[in-house]
């Protein structure tokens, strides 16, 4: 068996194993991290050998840790990104690399079209009708998204919202309200499935779903890192939001995995107030005084474009990943258009939660 785990802010660690009457056997831990003293990798090897195929990554990360020579130095490595190579490994996982991912970039859509979007897309990726594909949207009005267990009155003003003609749609995700305006907003989609993400927690998922997004914006200058459970930060503070949908196969086989981020290009931070309710507490509890500071565009942080930001990003992936430039079908496309009708759009929907 073969599992291969990308540690967020470290190095890649590789494992492969067998396994023989349920226990681990003749382990072998690689990668590009760094070690120090060498005989440590041996130890880590026979930390894990004999332990129990269903150990979860908590307790293999504990034999390792306690299997360390003193004074052992990692640096790119973790026993806990050892015990998620091996989680991957007897789960089956798949890498990125695996797959051939398509890309859509297509003109402006209602807000209520977008959410329809990603459904469809996702459950096609799930029936293994549609490859992987990362979609970056185009919007075709303002809106406030809210999540998928948010209560609409706690979130959204509605005088606000009708005085800016801000839509407000709620997504099948969880997680907070996103304030979108087109040409503000970087807003993509990576629908993709479950195997690539077995055998991470669902934590974890988040960190290795966002860290080719990091390396894109590592190279447009810009230090970027995960923030459990669901931000991108940089030093001069919170650049984006991402949110997670599983959906399971048919028949309730093997399923796929929705994960969208929302990203700020720029903000008209008054105009999110009026709009969007965003208490004290809130803004109390990140240490932040004005609400205009917890979001930092990244217009002000790379000088470029839109345009030139997204291109740059598309371009990051495909050198990594690969990628074909593709569209929504006209099946896709008709579905979405009856689900934005009957679901997305209807008042039903967005006040669920009241």
């Amino acid at each position: 068996m073969h599992g291969e785990y990308k540690i967020p802010g470290g190095k890649l660690v590789v494992v492969d194993l067998d396994v023989e009457d349920g226990l681990l056997r003749h382990a072998r831990v690689a990668g590009d991290f760094f070690l120090e003293p060498d005989e440590a990798l041996d130890a880590v090897n026979r930390a894990l050998e004999g332990a129990p195929a269903d150990t979860d990554a908590a307790g293999l990360a504990a034999r390792v840790q306690a299997g360390l020579p003193d004074g052992t130095v990692m640096y790119g490595l973790t026993p806990e990104g050892v015990a998620t190579a091996v989680r991957r490994a007897l789960a089956h996982a798949t890498d990125w690399t695996d797959y051939d991912w398509q890309l859509i970039h297509e003109g402006p859509q209602s807000p209520a079209l977008h959410m329809a979007l990603d459904e469809v897309l996702t459950a096609e990726v799930a029936a293994g009708r549609r490859p992987p594909t990362l979609r970056v949207w185009e919007w075709g009005a303002p809106s406030v998204i809210i999540g998928s267990f948010q209560s609409l009155r706690n979130e959204v003003d509605p005088d606000g919202a009708a005085r800016h003609g801000i839509e407000v749609v709620r997504r099948i995700s969880g997680g907070g309200a996103m304030f979108v305006e087109p040409g503000n907003t970087i807003t993509y989609s990576l629908s993709v499935p479950e195997a690539l993400v077995q055998g991470l927690s669902f934590q974890d998922s988040y960190a290795y779903l966002d860290d080719w997004v990091l390396g894109a914006l590592g190279d447009m200058g810009i230090r970027a890192w995960y923030q459990p459970l669901n931000d991108i930060a940089t030093d001069q503070g919170k650049i984006a939001g991402a949110a997670q949908k599983r959906v399971v196969g048919p028949g309730g086989g093997p399923g796929a995995v929705l994960h969208h981020v929302t990203m700020s290009y720029d903000i008209d931070a008054d105009k999110m107030l009026e709009v969007l309710r965003i208490g004290r507490e809130k803004l109390s509890d990140k240490g932040i005084g004005s609400a205009k500071k917890r979001v930092d565009p990244l217009r002000r942080q790379t000088g470029l474009a839109r345009e030139e930001v997204i291109g740059r990003m598309i371009e990051s992936f495909r050198g990594r990943y690969g990628l074909t430039d593709g569209a929504v079908t006209p099946a896709e496309l008709a579905r979405a258009e009856e689900l934005a009708r009957s679901k997305f759009g209807s008042p039903e929907w967005t006040a669920r939660v009241p």
